[in-house]
């Protein structure tokens, strides 16, 4: 698949096209292309993505996690809430590891744009025209990669990996299924969180 095609591809998986989506695209190419590996079919990459919650730019998370394969889902992805456009991929047999960060260059070009002003306005991106839309992903898209991105020097991670706990029990008294790590023990009996008598 080339570039364009996962920029398309991540714009289906996000939902919409915005700018910060389209930032995530560029940098986790990037990330790939500065460690040498492929997209992650499996858990063989790992990403540690520096956005946090309730802002406008976490679209850059979904860019991330299409073009890297690291995912909530697969849990070979977790955040670190900075509230940055920033991400470490890791390559877990190898240890290396790269941090990408998203350069404000072109930030007041896009602010200034009339979709920014819209979702500003508390507009829907779906409810915004095409052009209008496409004007700051086009932006970031074609920029050269040295004016939006800043690429560190590959590092060697001391990130600690843990096996996949495989498994699933019922809880003894709502009978939900329950992953292994999370059942608590009380009485002889295993619960879920919620129904046993611990916080976590």
């Amino acid at each position: 698949m080339d570039d364009r095609q996962i920029l398309l591809e991540t714009q289906k998986f996000h939902g919409h096209k915005c700018w910060a989506s389209t930032a995530g695209v560029r940098a986790g190419l990037a990330a790939l292309r500065a460690l040498g590996v492929e997209r992650s079919p499996g858990t063989q990459l790992y990403g540690i993505i520096e956005i946090g919650e309730d802002h406008a730019a976490m679209c850059f998370g979904d860019g991330i996690q299409y073009t890297t394969g690291c995912t909530f889902g697969k849990g070979n992805i977790r955040k670190q809430p900075y509230g940055k456009l920033a991400f470490t991929l890791i390559e877990k047999s190898s240890g290396r590891a790269v941090r990408v960060s998203y350069k404000p260059t072109l930030q007041k070009q896009i602010s200034a744009t009339p979709f920014m002003q819209k979702r500003a306005a508390g507009i829907y991106p779906n409810e915004i025209p095409e052009d209008e839309v496409m004007e700051p992903v086009n932006l970031i898209w074609d920029a050269a990669e040295e004016d939006i991105l800043k690429i560190e020097p590959v590092f060697e991670s001391d990130e600690d990996f843990f096996p996949e706990v495989m498994g699933f029990e019922p809880c003894a008294r709502c009978g939900e299924l329950v992953a292994l790590p999370y059942l608590r023990v009380a009485n002889g009996k295993h619960y879920c969180i919620p129904c046993s008598d611990y916080d976590r």
